[in-house]
C-alpha cells in the first residue's frame, strides 16, 4: 500500500491557514486535518480520556502533548481512507517534531511544508476580527493571542527553519487578499504535481 502523502501547513495564528486549506481541498483533492480542530473535537467528546487535559493546555496557550496529537492525526488519516493530507498547525515545536519523527514519519511521505508568512500585527487584527465576528474560539482574544504568538516565535519558527535547511519549505506571503494568496499556493501545488512527487 502506498504511503499517505503529507503536507505540513504552518503559520502564525491568523495567517490564513484554514482559509487556504479549504481552497486546496476544493481544488486539489486533499484531506484537511487541523491538529487544533482534532484536539478541540476530542476535548468536546463527553467520554474523552484526554478532554480535560487538552482544555487546560489550549486555555493556557500551550502545546498539547505530542502523543495525543499524533494519535489523533493517525486515526483521522486511517479513518479517511484517502492518501493526500494537509496537516495544519503541526508540528509546532521540537517535541512535536520528535514525536512525529518517532511515531509517524516512516509511515508517510512528507512532500513539503507550506509556510504562510504574515507579520504579527496583520495576524492579530485578523484574529480579533474573527473573535468579534463570533468565531466561537475561546483563544481569539488579546491575552491568548500574545501567548500564542510567543509560542509561535519561540517554538514553531525553529521548526520552519529545520525544514528550510532540508529544502522542504514553500514560503507564501500571507499578507495579501485570500484570492491572491491562493494564486501563489496554486503555483506551488502545480509545480510540485508537475515534478511527479504526487
Amino acid at each position: 500500500m502506498a504511503k499517505p502523502k503529507v503536507i505540513f501547513v504552518l503559520g502564525a495564528p491568523g495567517a490564513g491557514k484554514g482559509t487556504q486549506c479549504q481552497k486546496i481541498v476544493d481544488n486539489f483533492g486533499y484531506v484537511h486535518l487541523s491538529a487544533g480542530d482534532l484536539l478541540r473535537e476530542e476535548r468536546a467528546k463527553p467520554d474523552s480520556k484526554y478532554g480535560e487535559l487538552i482544555e487546560t493546555y489550549i486555555r493556557e496557550g500551550k502545546i498539547v502533548p505530542v502523543e495525543i496529537t499524533c494519535s489523533l492525526l493517525e486515526n483521522a488519516m486511517k479513518k479517511s481512507g484517502k492518501e493526500k493530507f494537509l496537516i495544519d498547525g503541526f508540528p509546532r515545536n521540537q517535541n512535536n517534531l520528535d514525536g512525529w519523527n518517532k511515531t509517524l514519519a516512516d509511515n508517510v511521505k512528507l512532500l513539503f511544508v507550506l509556510f504562510f508568512d504574515c507579520p504579527k500585527e496583520v495576524c492579530v487584527d485578523r484574529c480579533l476580527g474573527r473573535g468579534a465576528a463570533g468565531s466561537g474560539r475561546s483563544d481569539d482574544n488579546m491575552q491568548s493571542l500574545e501567548k500564542r504568538f510567543n509560542t509561535f516565535t519561540q517554538e514553531t519558527q525553529p521548526i520552519v527553519k529545520y525544514y528550510e535547511e532540508r529544502g522542504l519549505v514553500r514560503n507564501i506571503d500571507a499578507t495579501k487578499a485570500p484570492e491572491d494568496v491562493f494564486g501563489r499556493v496554486k503555483e506551488v501545488f502545480t509545480e510540485v504535481e508537475a515534478g511527479g512527487d504526487f
